[in-house]
């Protein structure tokens, strides 16, 4: 089957893309607004782009309903700080119930039941359940499409701080047995990890 994006909703297209672009890894993004409301709130649109300096991406949406900016967005913009928290299974579906699209100014930690841990070197606040947290200063924003819903930016941010948890660090690697991070699938569905294979990549192509 053939699909031209131009002549299908965007609501479809979005679909054929969480479908096939899987697993994602989510960014749980913690932020601060500027009067100093806490908000976090879940990406599966998120990765890596370099290490010198490292720096990751994250891209919110506009909403689906009526194209306005996500809360996250917003306090990103204001502020120019975030941090980026690893999700793993044991408060996974804590992180769920901060997908809704609340109120601005609705302190989602307060609503899952999750604890706000104070940041070393930026305002917004970690995730203690998390046992990989970013802390992040903005580079850029740079804003995809028309400004229409279904359009979105791209969050880019450079990591200032590691936090990793003891129990998941292992002489220079993170240990996926004890992160249990969660990979984002479409509708309900997550994955975990369990289940990975091993493919020996070669240095030089056989000549």
């Amino acid at each position: 089957m053939i699909f031209d994006p131009n002549k299908i909703p965007f609501q479809e297209t979005h679909k054929l893309m969480i479908g096939s672009i899987v697993p994602r890894p989510i960014a749980f993004v913690s932020t601060r607004s500027k009067d100093g409301k806490h908000n976090v709130a879940p990406f599966s649109y998120f990765n890596g782009v370099c290490s010198k300096p490292p720096t990751i991406m994250f891209a919110p949406g506009r909403r689906g309903w009526d194209g306005e900016e996500k809360d996250t967005l917003i306090n990103i913009r204001d502020t120019e700080e975030f941090v980026v928290n690893i999700v793993s299974e044991p408060f996974g579906e804590k992180m769920v119930m901060c997908s809704t699209d609340f109120d601005f100014g609705v302190d989602e930690f307060e609503v899952a039941g999750l604890t706000p841990v104070a940041s070393q070197k930026i305002a917004p606040p970690r995730v203690g359940e998390a046992k990989v947290s970013f802390e992040c200063k903005l580079n850029r924003i740079v804003e995809i499409g028309d400004g229409s819903a279904g359009s979105g930016f791209v969050v880019i941010g450079t990591i200032v701080l590691f936090h990793i948890d003891d129990n998941v660090y292992d002489n220079g690697r993170i240990l996926l047995d004890k992160l249990q991070p969660l990979g984002r699938l479409a509708g309900n569905w997550y994955t975990r990890t369990t289940d990975t294979l091993k493919i020996i990549r070669k240095i030089k192509p056989d000549k």
